[in-house]
């Protein structure tokens, strides 16, 4: 399905704090880490099947949309920066200006969307509000519940990326959850929010950011790695350096290597090629940060393939998995150092000059493993199947995120149109894969 969805705008509405912001909490400065994120969103949809014993769908949805509302509003009061406005790439007011929520209907049944997940329709179930450039300006937070013709719902989320990593997002939708969840027993564990405390603001221009130097036409595609197939790729993956690669090491490695393959192949000469994995920070910095703390706390390895070298799935993953060992010395290092936010900007424009080089492939890959979103349960159930959704075209970009059961990965891949031709065509690719599969209701 890739046609524009029947929508109908039903309501739209700000939502603020349930409680008023402290005076001591109004300003929050941003690190240097949150000052180098773009200004774009984070996204995520959540899909949550209709009950089958409800029929009263219009009752239903008027009843969700209230309970979505009066717990956002409640959650907002710990993850009170949501609510603010940013102010000059320097700090966010935190204010209570509030949450954009807007509540639609889409003429379709979910299982239409879910046959063959299409980045087009994706979108359309993010915020419509962030179509209105002052809108998505001033408001940190974008909500859009909609629901289908069956009873099904989605849960469009975009988070400002000045705000938030996808683990505070994480933390946040999981709180959000747990509040709308008014019989749950989870202890909910209030954010922190530190600013620019750990990671001091620079008062320096901003370098150009590799996620800006890698925008350009590209065609995005989703392959599903199902848990036992992860189980064959790791056991390919093992070598004496690395005799336990992990399932984002093994399913990363063959991405790259079957996308570095088919540049290879478009250009028909070997070429070096750099990929920058993110890293959650907190537990590589000494000492170590609780999950709790919210903002941007990711730093970036930055495995190197030269044009002479074979690729060979055990030695990428052997490169990948050193990077990370030395990422996380070099982290426990600059901890330490005399000023550490002058070494991350040095980091950061040493990628931008890898990502702006003429002779170098530079890829870029995220992971979202591992940070259990599927527990997001409202009280109707946890979500059948989730997504990010990308906005922005980006060449040569990958993003993870779990399976359902946990054990699985999806994988978005972002490459340039001739590479991709090549890419999902790969023997070795789908001997581990699958293109685009239903997901199952």
């Amino acid at each position: 399905m890739s046609a524009p969805l029947r929508m109908e705008i039903m309501q739209r509405e700000t939502i603020k704090p349930s409680s008023p912001t402290p005076l001591d909490l109004r300003s929050l400065k941003l690190s240097v880490l949150d000052q180098f994120m773009p200004i774009a969103h984070i996204t995520l949809v959540l899909f949550y099947p209709s009950n089958g014993n409800d029929t009263d769908h219009l009752g239903k949805a008027e009843e969700t949309s209230l309970l979505l509302k009066t717990s956002l509003s409640e959650a907002l009061t710990l993850f009170y920066p949501f609510a603010g406005r940013l102010k000059d790439n320097s700090s966010i007011e935190c204010d209570d200006h509030g949450a954009e929520y807007i509540e639609a209907r889409i003429h379709c049944i979910l299982s239409d969307i879910l046959r063959k997940p299409d980045t087009e329709v994706l979108k359309q179930l993010l915020p419509a509000a962030i179509s209105d450039a002052v809108t998505a300006r001033d408001s940190q937070l974008l909500v859009q519940a909609s629901f289908f013709d069956c009873g099904g719902l989605a849960i469009g989320v975009n988070l400002s990326h000045k705000v938030a990593d996808a683990a505070t997002l994480t933390s946040f939708i999981n709180c959000w959850a747990a509040t709308a969840l008014s019989s749950s027993t989870e202890v909910i564990i209030s954010p922190v929010f530190m600013g620019d405390s750990i990671f001091p603001q620079m008062d320096l221009p901003i370098p150009i950011l590799p996620v800006d130097l890698i925008r350009g036409e590209s065609v995005r595609k989703r392959f599903v790695f199902e848990a036992p197939k992860i189980t064959a790729l790791r056991a390919k993956a093992i070598s004496a350096s690395v005799p336990n690669p992990t399932r984002v090491e093994s399913v990363t490695a063959l991405i790259w290597k079957c996308a570095m393959s088919a540049s290879r192949s478009n250009l028909g000469v070997p070429r070096k090629a750099v990929l920058s994995l993110d890293v959650n920070i907190r537990k590589r910095l000494v000492p170590a940060l609780p999950d709790s703390y919210g903002g941007n706390y990711v730093g970036s390895i930055s495995a190197r393939m030269e044009d002479h070298d074979d690729l060979e799935l055990q030695g990428i993953v052997s490169r990948i998995r050193k990077d990370l060992t030395e990422f996380g010395e070099h982290y426990a290092t600059i901890t330490h150092g005399g000023d550490i936010s002058l070494a991350i900007c040095k980091t950061v424009e040493d990628f931008g000059n890898m990502a702006m080089s003429k002779d170098i492939d530079y890829y870029n890959c995220t992971s979202w493993c591992n940070f259990g979103l599927y527990g997001a349960d409202f009280g109707w159930g946890k979500p059948t199947w989730l997504s990010p959704v990308f906005t922005i075209e980006l060449k040569n970009a990958v993003c993870l995120i779990d399976t359902r059961d946990g054990d699985g990965i999806e994988a978005w891949i972002s490459l340039s149109p001739e590479d991709m031709a090549l890419f999902e065509s790969n023997k070795e690719l789908l001997e581990f894969s699958a293109a685009n599969p239903s997901v199952s209701v």
